[in-house]
């Protein structure tokens, strides 16, 4: 039903190719809603890294801080969205899934979000083996570091591809794992709710379109 080795391949190329220019998803069905997850992390990843920067002002941390908000919203929203688009793959291709199917604790989105961060990692690692001011200490520690997440990435991958064949021939349950994030919801983050009570009706309504902008 889906390759996992496709989408490893996918979102190593793509980290590759969005270092040099804008990001783009050319893909469609389910791989164009996992490369727009991955490319929330990915930009995620990147606001991640100047906010730990000593060097930033005061105001650019705040920027960033609502952008990795942003960006982690997002991303969980995608996460559900490729639930979502497997769970209609199981209905279009009539699987009947058995009454004694047992539901795994992760979702197929939520390892795929996983792969995607691993993809993330192992480039920039390799951006550090790369360095020309690297010491020897500094490369062999990378390599380490390399070669267990490469381990990782793999049988990460074998068990997903399990999952997902196990989903396919109905004999485990898929469900998409509903998250409910709620510091972005002004109906569910009392700082946001009670913002009406501290400033007013017009600022209670501007924070409220402000996170909704976000969201």
């Amino acid at each position: 039903m889906i390759s996992i080795e496709d989408i490893i391949q996918l979102q190593t190329r793509t980290v590759a190719d969005w270092h040099r220019d804008p990001i783009e998803n050319k893909e469609t069905g389910l791989m164009a809603t996992v490369c727009t997850q991955h490319s929330f992390n990915y930009q995620l990843w990147h606001e991640e890294d100047i906010a730990r920067s000593p060097d930033v002002s005061d105001q650019e941390i705040a920027r960033v801080k609502r952008s990795i908000d942003r960006f982690n919203q997002q991303r969980n929203d995608w996460i559900e969205k490729i639930d979502d688009e497997i769970a209609g793959l199981i209905q279009s291709k009539n699987i009947q899934t058995r009454d004694d199917a047992l539901l795994n604790t992760e979702t197929p989105g939520s390892a795929i979000d996983r792969l995607s961060i691993m993809a993330l990692r192992l480039y920039h690692l390799q951006e550090q083996l790369d360095r020309s001011d690297a010491t020897a200490e500094h490369r062999q520690s990378v390599e380490q570091k390399m070669a267990v997440c490469r381990l990782q990435q793999s049988e990460l991958a074998k068990s997903l591809q399990q999952l997902v064949d196990a989903i396919g021939a109905g004999t485990k349950r898929h469900l998409t794992y509903r998250q409910f994030k709620m510091y972005n919801d002004p109906t569910l983050n009392p700082y946001l709710y009670n913002a009406k009570n501290r400033n007013g009706e017009d600022s209670d309504s501007g924070v409220a379109d402000s996170v909704t902008a976000n969201a």
